[in-house]
């Protein structure tokens, strides 16, 4: 019997140099903006107000970065890891200009590294997905890596390609968007006082806040982005529950991250990032951030910091790494990125 529905592809279907083009445009607008932060704490003045964003050098607000990621992410789910185990890393991503309300946006993934792994029933494959707007401009770019399951165990394995990838972008890597301006920047309305100059590196910063992951709230967002991972819906695909998906863990973090950081205004970059441990509905998601770097950047009254944050359920800040050199079994999310704030 001939079947009109797509189980996914599996480890054996990837094929190094493949380009998959994902389905579904999307056009987004005011109403993604609202129902994401309906969803998360979000609150940087940049993605909130349009005369805030005017006197910083835009046309208008943009929206949310991570709305971006996450609508391109969510478009690449079908084709690359409905049947993944696990989403195992980030690498090499850059956010090439805002997404505003009325963008439409698709994606693309090219694969970039195959390894079968030594059980022979599961593989690792490394994407490069490239997020477009109705023009055709690149918005966002980024390697992910997955770990997907084998349809035939006995299937031969590939040759092996791990791709060589960068473990920072370095500061001239950034795209600064056109007209971006912090010269006039107004930290009243911002939020916080705190400018390029008085962060440190090596500074620990606490966020203090936390928020408690609800089934229906996190199922909306993945809905939202068009996600449709089985382990995130599917009880019978993960009978001890729920995943509840990365990128919700990512945005949540960094929505509270504002109560420290409230003027890292617009995400840039992404060098590394791994979800250490699973989270679930009823765990509380608190976060810490780590200064690794600061550089200039050509656009007037514009740095840049490169940030480590952290989500946690337990509320540890400042280690995520026991004596055995494994996450610790708090530790969710251990995200690596840059962020333009004001100087």
């Amino acid at each position: 019997m001939m079947t009109k529905t797509d189980p996914g592809r599996f480890f054996e279907d990837y094929a190094l140099g493949q380009v998959i083009d994902h389905a579904v445009p999307r056009t987004v607008g005011a109403g993604e903006r609202a129902l994401y932060h309906a969803l998360y704490p979000a609150r940087h003045a940049l993605a909130s107000s349009d005369e805030f964003a005017r006197a910083c050098g835009l046309p208008e607000s943009p929206l949310d970065d991570m709305v971006a990621f996450h609508v391109v992410f969510g478009k690449t789910v079908p084709d690359v890891s409905l049947n993944a185990v696990a989403n195992l890393g980030y690498a090499e991503g850059r956010w090439r200009r805002p997404v505003y309300a009325g963008d439409t946006l698709r994606s693309s993934s090219e694969v970039i590294g195959l390894k079968q792994n030594s059980n022979g029933k599961t593989g690792v494959v490394w994407v490069r997905t490239t997020g477009t707007n109705q023009n055709g401009a690149a918005v966002l770019d980024y390697v992910r890596w997955v770990m997907v399951r084998k349809r035939d165990p006995q299937a031969p394995a590939p040759d092996t390609t791990v791709p060589d990838l960068k473990t920072a972008l370095a500061p001239e890597d950034l795209v600064i968007p056109e007209g971006l301006d912090f010269t006039g920047y107004d930290f009243t309305l911002a939020g916080e006082p705190h400018r390029w100059a008085d962060y440190e590196i090596g500074e620990v910063i606490d966020h203090v806040d936390g928020v408690t992951v609800e089934e229906a709230e996190h199922m909306m967002a993945t809905r939202l982005w068009q996600n449709t991972a089985k382990v995130h819906f599917d009880l019978t695909a993960r009978p001890e529950g729920r995943l509840i998906y990365g990128g919700h863990v990512i945005s949540m973090a960094r929505a509270l991250s504002f109560n420290g950081l409230a003027n890292a205004q617009m995400v840039a970059g992404l060098n590394g990032g791994a979800h250490a441990n699973p989270c679930f509905a009823g765990d509380t998601i608190k976060a810490w951030s780590e200064v690794l770097d600061k550089a200039e950047t050509p656009a007037p009254g514009v740095g840049a910091l490169r940030l480590r944050l952290v989500a946690t359920k337990d509320g540890q800040v400042g280690r995520t790494r026991g004596e055995d050199g494994k996450y610790l079994p708090g530790v969710l999310l251990d995200l690596d990125y840059w962020a333009l704030v004001p100087m």
